[in-house]
């Protein structure tokens, strides 16, 4: 009987890695390949029952790739687009930005010229049917939602709208186009002509979207603040373009180096527009990879300062290596240095992934994010910056020249379960949709409503009936803990659904003790 096709793949695939392997291990990887590729071929060839192989298949190499490092992994084909999109830059869909209200698709926003603008969908239209199936009231999922309104460039999709103050519902025929995912989602200008860049991954495009933003703001910055908090990475050439706009010709950005991999310098060339503008970088426990790639160059060369808390420690370079059927392998081949020699990644042993995640979250409970005397380094982990001669560290993430404490006074239980479970963001989700024209009818614009809009009692009080009737209840003295934070994001997720998201960034910004040290920090260097 003949290999069935999985089979084949299966075999082909591993007997076609040992031929990357030097002489003396070939023999070795040949004798496991057949091994593996045997046992396939007796389950279709003899198991008593029809074996989905396919599927063995892909958790034999899910199983293989635990054994290695804890960021290699195995991706299936069925997962393959949805793992690229985001460093891609782009998906093909309508445009919109919805919300799930009262199990009804609602749109927070359309995005500026794409398809559904184009057509006249509106903030606030309810989309109750999809080529004429009704989806409102169904249990709609956000991957429903997805399956729906996604799908190739140049394909159509009919859509039935529920409008507020029109009797009878819309019907709009929107033709699906590319929709950008912009990495940097939020960025202004502060009264002090510092611009502010938010961004949430490196993807392919996040060079360019930092150059639009500055032009499109229109100012000669004084002070430059990246905020990499959050970010977990992406792709490496992204964060050697944006580290090359800040450092002179000739300085290292960051060098790699593997086991097969030879080692490889990447310089700055000395092109970039903003070398001599002072800057600042905003880390977190979850800034990761490119994050710390381009705030372990600027932190190297003294280029500015690095603000907030120890990083996550992702240095590990993987490679995307397509398989034939479709599939890939994301393998770990080489580490990344930071230019004065600092190793990026955090310490790990191979096959143990759960105790990695396990060791980073021993970071927290030791109060790591709360007081810097909380971390230590070994004296082998002491290096020094390469101008001024600055101590900095290494053995796993980049340590802050600045700490601030994570804040945690606002925090209760009630506070923690409100969050969990989404309560107030489909609260405000709600009220937002219900309140939107008599808002923008009394505050017209975004700094109006921020100068003069007040969370009244009526507003909490009608919060947290909505939350007793879920079964949440603030317990004695919680909202005198909570209360300030809940009316805090009240405010914010209004101008995040009436005005923008960008807007609620601003807001949110107003008061965040990073961001106003950054600021602080960045005037002193004013002349």
């Amino acid at each position: 009987m003949k290999l069935g096709r999985p089979i084949m793949l299966f075999v082909a695939l591993i007997l076609c890695c040992g031929n990357l392997t030097g002489q003396n291990s070939q023999s070795q990887v040949s004798l496991q390949a057949n091994k593996l590729g045997q046992t396939l071929f007796f389950i279709n060839r003899l198991y008593l029952d029809t074996a989905n192989l396919e599927n063995i298949a892909d958790k034999a190499l899910v199983a293989i790739m635990k054994e290695l490092d804890p960021h290699s992994s195995y991706i299936s084909k069925k997962d393959i687009q949805a793992m690229n999109e985001p460093l891609q830059g782009n998906f093909d869909g309508i445009g919109v930005e919805f919300a799930l209200i009262n199990d009804t698709l609602t749109i927070n926003s359309t995005i500026p010229g794409g398809p559904s603008e184009k057509v006249g969908i509106r903030a606030g239209d309810k989309i109750i049917a999809v080529d004429g199936e009704v989806i409102s009231g169904t249990g709609l999922t956000n991957e429903r939602v997805h399956k729906y309104l996604r799908g190739p460039k140049g394909t159509k999709v009919t859509v039935s709208v529920v409008r507020r103050g029109v009797q009878e519902p819309l019907e709009f025929v929107i033709t699906r186009d590319k929709i950008p995912l912009n990495s940097i989602d939020s960025y202004y200008v502060t009264g002090d002509d510092i611009v502010y860049l938010r961004l949430t991954r490196f993807a392919a495009t996040s060079y360019r979207e930092m150059l639009d933003a500055l032009s499109e703001l229109r100012v000669v910055p004084k002070g430059i603040i990246l905020d990499f908090r959050g970010n977990p990475g992406g792709y490496l050439l992204a964060a050697i373009q944006i580290a090359n706009e800040f450092l002179d010709k000739g300085q290292l950005i960051v060098y790699t180096e593997g086991r097969s991999v030879k080692r490889m310098d990447e310089f700055a060339n000395g092109s970039g527009i903003l070398k001599n503008i002072p800057v600042a970088v905003l880390i977190d426990e979850n800034s990761a990879s490119a994050s710390e790639i381009v705030s372990g160059a600027i932190q190297d060369w003294d280029r500015g300062v690095i603000i907030g808390r120890r990083s996550f420690g992702k240095g590990l370079v993987q490679q995307q290596i397509p398989l034939q059927d479709g599939s890939a392998l994301r393998l770990t081949v080489a580490r990344y240095h930071t230019p004065s020699g600092r190793v990026i990644q955090s310490p790990y042993e191979e096959g143990k992934k759960d105790e990695y995640y396990a060791k980073l979250l021993e970071r927290f409970n030791r109060g790591e994010n709360f007081n810097r005397d909380s971390i230590h380094f070994a004296d082998s982990l002491v290096f020094k910056t390469l101008k001024e001669g600055r101590t900095v560290y290494g053995g796993g993430g980049i340590m802050p020249d600045i700490f601030i404490p994570q804040d945690t006074t606002h925090y209760t239980p009630f506070y923690g379960e409100i969050l969990r479970k989404g309560l107030l963001t489909d609260y405000m989700n709600d009220y937002s949709d219900k309140h939107r024209g008599q808002i923008l009818k009394k505050y017209p614009t975004f700094k109006q409503f921020e100068q003069k809009f007040e969370v009244s009692q009526e507003d909490i009080d009608g919060f947290l009936a909505y939350c007793a009737s879920k079964g949440v209840e603030p317990k004695e003295g919680d909202m005198e803990i909570s209360g300030n934070e809940i009316r805090k994001y009240f405010k914010g997720l209004i101008i995040r659904s009436v005005y923008s998201f960008n807007n609620f960034i601003q807001f949110i910004n107003s008061d965040d003790p990073e961001v106003l040290r950054a600021i602080e920090e960045l005037e002193l260097q004013q002349p």
